[in-house]
C-alpha cells in the first residue's frame, strides 16, 4: 500500500508537470499580452509624439484653424471675468495669499510655471488669425520700404506659436517648463493672447487703434490685472511698431520683444528693460540645414563672408552701407542687395549654406532676422550691432557659436576680413559644432519642442516670477506718493566696445 501510494502520487506529480509544461506556452503568451496592454494603455497619451513637427507658419496655422480651433474655442473652461470689478481683485488677492502660504515651504518657485490663458473675444484673436489666413497670397501687399507685410507677419509670429502651444490638449504638449492653469488663483503668469502685428498690418489705421483701446480696456478692467498693475501679465509686442498707440499703459507687464533698442526709436525711456522684459527670436526666413544638409555643404561653403540683404537703413543699421562699401571689393567675400519674395530667399539660403561666415549687421533696429537665418544654415555669425540684446542671453552663450565685433572695428580698411582670416581652424570648427547644436533653439514648430525658443521663453520667465512678485507687492502697501520708488534706471544699453571706462580714465 504505501508502494503503491507512493506510485500513484509520483504519477500525479509527473501528471501535473505535463499539464503545467503543456499549459506554459499559453500561460506565457496570456502574460505577454497582460504586460503589452498595460504598457500600452500607460503610453497611450504620449502616442501623439508621432506627431510630425510644422515648422511652417503658414501650414500650421492652417490646421490649427481648420482641425483645433473648432474644438478648443468650444470646449474651453476658465474663469475669466467679462466687465469690471474691483471688489474681485482684492478676493484673488487673498486667493493668491492663500496658495502662496501652502506653497512657502514646499517648492515656491522653479518648474513648471502655472500659466493662465485669459480667453479674449474672438476679435483679438481667432478673427485676426482668419484675417491672416484668407489674405496671406496677396503678396503685392507691402511696406513702404518693399518687404511682404505677410512675410514680416509671419517673421514676428512669436505670438502664435506661443498661444498654440499653451492652448493645446494636455495629451498633445510635450514642454516641461510650463502648464496652462484654469484658475487664477493658481497663476504664476497671466498670458494675454492678442495678435499685435497682424492687426498693425492689416487693418487700417484708426481701426487698428480703436482695436487697441479695446484690448486695454479689456485687459486693465481684469482682476488679476488690477492686483498687480500688469506686472505678472505677458504681452507678444514682437514687432517694435505694434501695439505702439497705447503701450505706455501697459509697461509694468513683461513685454516678449525682438530687442530693447536703447536708442529711444522705438521705445520711450521706461518703458523696457532686462529685468522685466524678454528678448525672443524672429522666425527664421529660410529653412533648416540639418544634419546631412550641413554635411553635404560642408566642402561647398567656399565664400568666406556672405550678406544679401538691404543695405540702407535707419538709425543703427546704417553701418550696412559703411560694410557694403568696405566689403565690396573684398576677395572671397560676397555682400549683395537683396530682394523680397520667394526667389530671394532661396538666394539668400543658398549663399549662407555655401558661406563659412555670414554677415549679420543691424536693421532698423538692433536685431536682424539674418543672425536666426545665418544660425539654421549653419553659417557663422559675425554680429556687427553694438546696441543688440540677444535672446536666452541667462541660458546661451552666444561667444560660442558668433563671431562679434563692435562698429567701429569693423568699418575700419581691412580689419573685418583679416579678423577672420585670423582665426584658428580648430577655433571655427568648435564654433561650427555649436551653431549646429544651437539650430534648435530658434526654430518654432507645432507641437514646441522641448528646448526649442517656446520652451525657453517659459525657462525665463521662471527665472523673472520671484521678482515680479517682489514689485507686486511692494506697489500694494506702498504709501501713496511715495518718492521711494524703485526704478530700473541703472539699466545700460549692451556695448562691444571693450572697456566704456577708458575714454574717463585717460
Amino acid at each position: 500500500m504505501p508502494g503503491k501510494l507512493h506510485n500513484r502520487h509520483s504519477s500525479s506529480r509527473c501528471n501535473l508537470r505535463f499539464v503545467i509544461l503543456a499549459a506554459a506556452p499559453a500561460v506565457a503568451v496570456v502574460f505577454i499580452l497582460f504586460i503589452c496592454s498595460v504598457y500600452f494603455s500607460s503610453v497611450r497619451p504620449s502616442v501623439t509624439y508621432s506627431v510630425q513637427t510644422e515648422r511652417s507658419f503658414v501650414a500650421s496655422l492652417e490646421h490649427f484653424l481648420t482641425h483645433k480651433a473648432p474644438k478648443l474655442s468650444s470646449h474651453v473652461i476658465d474663469d475669466t471675468v467679462r466687465g469690471e470689478s474691483d471688489h474681485l481683485a482684492r478676493k484673488l488677492d487673498d486667493l493668491v495669499f492663500e496658495r502662496e502660504n501652502r506653497l512657502l515651504n514646499e517648492d515656491p518657485v522653479g518648474f513648471p510655471v502655472k500659466v493662465y490663458v485669459y480667453k479674449m473675444p474672438k476679435k483679438f484673436t481667432y478673427d485676426l488669425l482668419w484675417l491672416f489666413h484668407n489674405t496671406y497670397k496677396e503678396t503685392s501687399n507691402l511696406t513702404s520700404n518693399g518687404s511682404p507685410v505677410h512675410r514680416l507677419i509671419e517673421q514676428h509670429s512669436i505670438d502664435y506659436w506661443l498661444w498654440a502651444e499653451l492652448i493645446a490638449p494636455e495629451s498633445e504638449r510635450r514642454l516641461k517648463s510650463v502648464v496652462r492653469v484654469h484658475k487664477q488663483q493658481d497663476a504664476d503668469i497671466f498670458y494675454v493672447p492678442f495678435f499685435t502685428t497682424i492687426s498693425f498690418f492689416l487693418l487700417e489705421k484708426q481701426q487698428c487703434k480703436a482695436l487697441y483701446r479695446e484690448a486695454l480696456k479689456w485687459i486693465t478692467d481684469q482682476p488679476a490685472w488690477k492686483r498687480s498693475e500688469g506686472r505678472d501679465h505677458v504681452f507678444p509686442i514682437h514687432h517694435p511698431w505694434s501695439f505702439k498707440s497705447v503701450r505706455k499703459f501697459v509697461k509694468n507687464a513683461i513685454w516678449l520683444l525682438p530687442d530693447l533698442d536703447s536708442t529711444g526709436n522705438w521705445y520711450k525711456p521706461g518703458q523696457v528693460s532686462l529685468e522685466k522684459d524678454l528678448i525672443l527670436p524672429y522666425v527664421p526666413n529660410v529653412d533648416l540645414c540639418d544634419a546631412k544638409c550641413l554635411s553635404e555643404n560642408s566642402p561647398k561653403r567656399t565664400t568666406l563672408l556672405f550678406f544679401r540683404g538691404r543695405l540702407k537703413r535707419n538709425a543703427g543699421g546704417k553701418v550696412r552701407a559703411k560694410l557694403g562699401a568696405e566689403l565690396s571689393s573684398a576677395k572671397d567675400v560676397i555682400i549683395t542687395e537683396g530682394t523680397a519674395g520667394d526667389e530671394g530667399k532661396l538666394a539668400a539660403q543658398k549663399g549662407m549654406r555655401r558661406s563659412l561666415f555670414c554677415l549679420c549687421p543691424a536693421g532698423d533696429t538692433p536685431s536682424s532676422a539674418r543672425l536666426f537665418d545665418a544660425i539654421v544654415s549653419g553659417c557663422i555669425p559675425v554680429v556687427v550691432s553694438d546696441e543688440l540684446e540677444l535672446p536666452f542671453e541667462g541660458l546661451l552663450d552666444y561667444r560660442k557659436i558668433a563671431v562679434i565685433v563692435s562698429s567701429g572695428d569693423a568699418t575700419q580698411p581691412g580689419w573685418l576680413v583679416n579678423h577672420l582670416r585670423s582665426l584658428s581652424p580648430s577655433h571655427i570648427k568648435g564654433l561650427q559644432k555649436n551653431v549646429a547644436k544651437y539650430s534648435r533653439h530658434f526654430l518654432y514648430s507645432s507641437p514646441a519642442q522641448p528646448l526649442g525658443p517656446e520652451d525657453l521663453t517659459w525657462r525665463m520667465i521662471a527665472g523673472k516670477v520671484v521678482s515680479m512678485k517682489l514689485h507686486t507687492r511692494r506697489s500694494q502697501r506702498m504709501v501713496k506718493g511715495s518718492r521711494s520708488i524703485c526704478r530700473c534706471d541703472c539699466w545700460q544699453p549692451n556695448s562691444t566696445v571693450s572697456n566704456p571706462l577708458t575714454r574717463v580714465l585717460s
